[in-house]
Formats: structure tokens, C-alpha cells, sequence
């Protein structure tokens, strides 16, 4: 029940997994476009000095949850997308290649981020049914089939049990019979001595 259930749950993550890594590079793709607009417009020099103005970094705040008795993480992050006026450079000194390149890379780890946590969810999720797997084939095939075996010689030897009872009960009752006749027969004899005395 745990692998199947183990089951349906890595399926829901591999679904939910391919859309993100969709949706990841289709990020990456238009941040780079937008830095490669960026970058001609404005110059490697002018993008280089906006990207070291970046005041305040994103936390990242690692937490877990549980998958049916899989620890899986749970990731998220503050402060990815700012404002225009949250990010440090200028906003009159630089046009809005720059802040479109900016947007579409706060995007872009907002989707990389997301995918850490898909990801690693479903690796763990992966492991976890490796090893319920293999603890299933050892049950079905190891365990179960030597408690089967234990399982038949006991009854096959309360059998024998219960047969050696029945010949050992035949005999008492034979010999219980036997020692009755000899006895009925030694009271008749008795009877008979006693009564050819008095004739």
C-alpha cells in the first residue's frame, strides 16, 4: 500500500516537475534575451555596475514536509522580486532594457528555486520507492514464502500428532477392552469352580 500510494504521489510530483522545467526554461530563455536587449543598448559596462548595486539578497528559508513517511523539502524564498526602487541603481540613469533584463531574471530564480524544491521532492520520493520496493520483494518473495513452508510442516506435523494420538488411543481401548475380557472371563471361571465345588 505504501509503494503504490508512494506511487501516485511521485507521478503528481513528475507532472507538476515537467510543467516547472517548462516553465524554467522558457524563464531562461527571455531573461537572456532581455539581458542580450539590455546589453546592446546600454553597454556590459552599465549592466555590470547595475548588477553590483544589488542592496538586499534573497533568504532563502529551508523547511521539509511529509510524503507519506518521505521527508521532502519545502523551499521558499523572500525579497526575489522587488520593486524598481527596491533594487539599488538609479532608476533615471537606466532604461528600461535594464529593468525588463532585471524582472525577467527575478522571474527566472523565482523558477529556479521552485524547481530545487519539485526536484529534490521527487528524488527523494524516487528513493524512498527503491527501497519500498525492495523491501516488498523480500516480503513477497523471501518472507512470505518461508512462513508458508513453516506454516505447512507445523500443520503437517500436528497431522502426525494427532494421527499418533488416535493409534495410541485404538490401543488403550483395546488393551482396556482385553484386560475387561480376561477379567469377565476369570469371574466365569471363578463362578464355575464355585459352583462345581458345591455340586
Amino acid at each position: 500500500m505504501k509503494r503504490d500510494g508512494l506511487m501516485i504521489e511521485f507521478f503528481e510530483v513528475l507532472n507538476k516537475a515537467k510543467t516547472v522545467r517548462k516553465e524554467l526554461v522558457e524563464a531562461l530563455l527571455k531573461a537572456e534575451q532581455r539581458l542580450q536587449m539590455a546589453t546592446a543598448t546600454e553597454g556590459s559596462v552599465a549592466i555590470g555596475s547595475v548588477a553590483y548595486s544589488l542592496q538586499k539578497e534573497p533568504t532563502i528559508v529551508l523547511e521539509s514536509r511529509n510524503i507519506m513517511g518521505v521527508v521532502v523539502p519545502k523551499i521558499t524564498a523572500d525579497a526575489v522580486q522587488k520593486k524598481m526602487f527596491e533594487r539599488g541603481y538609479g532608476i533615471i540613469g537606466t532604461s528600461a532594457a535594464i529593468d525588463e533584463a532585471a524582472d525577467a531574471y527575478e522571474v527566472l530564480l523565482d523558477k529556479i528555486i521552485l524547481a530545487a524544491e519539485v526536484e529534490t521532492g521527487m528524488i527523494r520520493l524516487l528513493e524512498d520507492i527503491d527501497s519500498t520496493k525492495r523491501r516488498v520483494n523480500a516480503l513477497e518473495f523471501k518472507v512470505v514464502p518461508d512462513l508458508k513452508l513453516t506454516i505447512k510442516f507445523i500443520s503437517m506435523a500436528l497431522e502426525e500428532m494427532d494421527r499418533d494420538n488416535l493409534v495410541k488411543m485404538k490401543m488403550l481401548k483395546g488393551k482396556s477392552e482385553r484386560k475387561a475380557a480376561a477379567e469377565e472371563a476369570k469371574k466365569l471361571a471363578e463362578t464355575e469352580a464355585a459352583a462345581k465345588a458345591t455340586a
